[in-house]
């Protein structure tokens, strides 16, 4: 009996010991790059600003990264960021007191020499050691970058720019910035008291604008709406019938379940065809056909379908989730004739959201990958800053290969929506946009904030390319509402940015 507790005894101590080695054994073999390479592990940062750590450049090659080798330091380097605040939200900082950002962080590895790419050997990576720092190339071109921080100015506000076939973000940049060289310093108490005075300042520089903050999107979800309309209600037909069309006479549009009227504009009238509507904006023409005939579970359907109400995969991580309102109540009336989409608690809601209104909000970002998926036959492509990977002596070893996100609508669709969304620049709200040489598509968004009618943000959404080809450039340019700049409009503000970039993208300037 004794003998029979004593083996059941060292059955589970040696089981045991099993389980405990395969532990240690994983922690130490399989787990143990990751632990070394995480950038917010202090031993981790305390070896590597003791060696040297790989560049950071444009795809115009200017160094916005690079580490220097000092003598009178705790460190034997000191990262450096010779364009200041231009490329703070997309390059990051690269901190022993605050940790990383940016590409500082997600490219750590590569930074370090410690991916697998550039380690010299497996065995050396096994031992912890570390091959020579490979360098990250950005997408960003610093040409268009100046350009877009010099034309939004002490404005707050971002520009987004990417190829809508790849996802390269060409320009990125969000107003106000800061410099990544007051929080990378080795005098810790310095870099802390920087921090705590970037996190008070108007406009909260340290948060980029760009991708990590999100805004009312006006009049430019107008494009979403219109894939919902036609996904819903089908395009025109060959005999002439336009299920979407819209009495043009309309000045005001009178929501289910509600007594506040939803106005145009300048308290105009419109209408017409979805492509009229488009063009000049018409809230009367999207707020009617939203509530009334596509109803809540088609615009959830397809705002989602963009990639609303979901994290935006951006390489170098921070992007938050756009937003798109699901419920709308329960339904009062089923669906009939006279209101095919039935009627909801809150299709006054509705109405409002089609509208880029309510509680919609939404990046710049995601409003560049809306128009990216029209430009791109519907499908929304993966951003990305990072382009490639060198090795010390100038090799690729890493290449970033262009993959589409998601599908937001069927390719016919968004051929339709390309054709509407160039009708607003050739007859339409984004006149200003017209560029010699050029084949432009757009939507301007003017978002009212709060009850103050003169306190609006401004955007514009689209994308370019030569005449009779697939468009080359997606974009979005959105400027905060100011006080102090009464009366800002899609078409007045943002369009001029954008015009001035998409020039200089094609030469033109």
């Amino acid at each position: 009996m004794i003998d029979r507790s004593l083996r059941r005894l060292l059955g589970v101590l040696l089981l045991s010991f099993g389980v405990l080695m395969v532990q240690v054994s994983r922690v130490q073999v399989l787990e143990a790059a990751e632990l070394r390479n995480n950038p917010d592990n202090g031993r981790s940062i305390l070896r590597d600003f003791n060696r040297p750590r790989g560049q950071i450049l444009t795809s115009d090659g200017v160094v916005v990264a690079e580490s220097e080798s000092v003598f009178d330091s705790a460190f034997d380097y000191q990262r450096l960021y010779p364009e200041g605040a231009l490329y703070a939200h997309s390059a990051g900082y690269y901190s022993f007191n605050l940790g990383a950002s940016g590409v500082e962080k997600a490219y750590n590895d590569s930074l370090s020499g410690r991916s697998a790419e550039l380690r010299l050997s497996g065995l050396n990576e096994f031992l912890g050691g570390a091959g020579q720092p490979g360098d990250v190339v950005m997408s960003i071109s610093h040409a268009l970058q100046s350009q877009a921080a010099e034309l939004l100015g002490d404005r707050v506000g971002s520009v987004v720019m990417l190829e809508p076939d790849t996802g390269a973000i060409v320009a990125l940049y969000s107003s106000p910035s800061f410099d990544p060289a007051l929080l990378a310093s080795h005098d810790g108490v310095a870099a802390e008291a920087a921090s705590r005075a970037l996190n008070t300042q108007k406009g909260n520089p340290r948060r980029p604008s760009a991708f990590a903050d999100v805004y009312f999107p006006g009049s430019s979800f107008k494009v979403v709406t219109a894939a919902a309309i036609l996904t819903t209600l089908g395009s025109p037909s060959a005999a002439g019938f336009d299920d979407t069309a819209v009495d043009p006479t309309n000045e005001y549009y009178p929501p289910l379940v509600s007594n506040r009227p939803i106005r145009n504009f300048g308290g105009r009238t419109c209408g017409g065809t979805l492509a009229e509507a488009l063009a000049t904006s018409c809230n009367t023409s999207f707020a009617y056909l939203a509530a009334e005939r596509v109803g809540p579970d088609a615009m959830v359907d397809t705002a989602q379908a963009f990639g609303f109400n979901e994290e935006l995969p951006l390489d170098i991580g921070g992007a938050v989730a756009s937003v798109f309102p699901t419920d709308y109540g329960e339904q009062l009336r089923a669906p009939s004739e006279e209101v095919p989409a039935g009627v909801y608690a809150n299709s006054a809601v509705l109405a409002q959201a089609a509208l880029g209104q309510n509680s919609v909000a939404a990046s710049p970002l995601m409003m560049s990958l809306v128009a990216a998926a029209v430009a791109n036959g519907g499908l929304v492509p993966s951003p990305h800053v990072v382009s490639k990977v060198l090795s010390g002596d100038g090799t690729i070893v890493e290449t970033v290969e262009p993959e589409p996100w998601r599908t937001a609508m069927a390719p016919d669709t968004a051929l339709e929506l390309r054709a509407m969304m160039k009708l607003a620049v050739t007859d339409g709200t984004a006149k200003q946009l017209q560029t010699p040489g050029l084949e432009l598509g757009a939507k301007t968004g003017t978002a009212q904030v709060g009850e103050d009618l003169e306190s609006s943000h401004a955007w514009v959404i689209g994308f370019a390319g030569d005449k009779g080809f697939a468009p080359d450039i997606a974009f979005a340019v959105f400027v905060a509402a100011d006080a102090d700049r009464p009366n800002q409009t899609g078409g007045g503000t943002a369009v001029p940015i954008a015009r001035e970039l998409v020039s200089s993208y094609f030469g033109l300037l």
